[in-house]
């Protein structure tokens, strides 16, 4: 395994991320394409023994199932000071008022109900996993700023939303002190590279680390194009999130498969390779429900590709609407 740190910080995370939406109780939130407990554990396991030491869950995955999955198997397997736990906020939790979002009362509240259930006194890196347009970012970024002077987190981060919305949260955090984003989500993979146009610059420029979500497009980057998985055929997210351009995604599927044939490698390995590859990416978020899929990710950290692969896996991409913020 590699190792990297995370941005400008001095937090050393493993190069792939273990993405844990995977794991939680069937049926809880999500389809039942999820992983029971029974299931996830030798899957976490498998990824502590291959070194990975970076774990990325959230409240609402499987509805905080996937962090008491994730946070009994670490406590059995792993020691603590050893692994980062990173988790996020902003998800339905009920359905209440104060049920979502980003209000004082919501961060603080839940921000004890995740480390309750993944049993550990704190968080290494909280997160908010959308833009909350209803509650006043002031209000949001006091309050993260709490929990952590609070000891209860120990880094921050965002994920998916527009340039502007991030520089005007990192320009508060330093107009009043509080504690920064260290981290970026982003929706970004060969499918879909809208974020090169301004949030992975600035990401660069700020020393900020990124942490891209599906990287291999929901697996749609690891398979031939009609090929259908159970969870592919249940999950309507991911039908949001690509099928406005399916001709020129098609396209870019075609050229992966052309590329790890020639190199005789699955194409799993070289679209996270070509993740990987950008300066800015600290380390893609992989979730893996087989072990193959988690030998994969690793064994794409040893991939340089060619100038010429380059250019042949960028070619077909078109632009896209903006999807993936809300």
């Amino acid at each position: 395994m590699k190792y990297t740190k995370l941005g400008s910080t001095g937090l050393d995370i493993s190069a792939i991320a273990a993405g844990a939406m995977t794991f939680g109780i069937p049926g809880v939130g999500y389809p039942e394409w999820t992983l029971d407990e029974e299931a996830s554990r030798p899957l976490i396991k498998l990824a502590l023994d291959a070194g990975i030491t970076f774990f990325d869950t959230s409240n609402s995955y499987s509805l905080g199932t996937s962090e008491e999955i994730l946070g009994r198997a670490l406590a059995d397997y792993a020691d603590r000071d050893r692994i980062v736990i990173a988790t996020k906020v902003y998800g339905r939790m009920h359905d209440g008022p104060n049920g979502q979002g980003l209000s004082r009362k919501v961060i603080l509240t839940e921000v004890d109900h995740s480390l309750r259930r993944l049993g550990t006194d704190y968080i290494d890196l909280y997160q908010i996993h959308r833009f909350d347009s209803r509650t006043p970012l002031e209000e949001t970024l006091e309050a993260l700023h709490d929990v952590v002077k609070a000891g209860k987190v120990r880094y921050l981060g965002a994920s998916s939303m527009y340039a502007w919305q991030f520089a005007k949260a990192l320009f508060l955090q330093q107009a009043n002190g509080w504690s920064r984003f260290v981290s970026m989500q982003p929706h970004y993979n060969l499918i879909n590279r809208e974020e090169e146009r301004e949030m992975l610059p600035l990401c660069a420029d700020q020393g900020i680390g990124v942490l891209p979500w599906s990287p291999l497009a929901r697996g749609r980057l690891t398979r031939d194009w009609d090929e259908q998985t159970d969870r592919s055929r249940r999950d309507g997210f991911a039908q949001h999130l690509y099928s406005a351009t399916d001709v020129a995604d098609r396209a870019v599927a075609d050229a992966v498969g052309s590329v790890a044939e020639a190199r005789g490698v699955p194409r799993a390995q070289i679209a996270l390779a070509w993740v990987s590859k950008h300066p800015a990416v600290g380390a893609p978020i992989v979730g893996f429900s087989k072990p193959y899929q988690l030998e994969d990710a690793i064994a794409s950290l040893d991939i340089t590709l060619t100038d010429e692969e380059i250019t042949l896996l960028e070619a077909p991409y078109v632009p896209h609407p903006v999807v993936g913020f809300g």
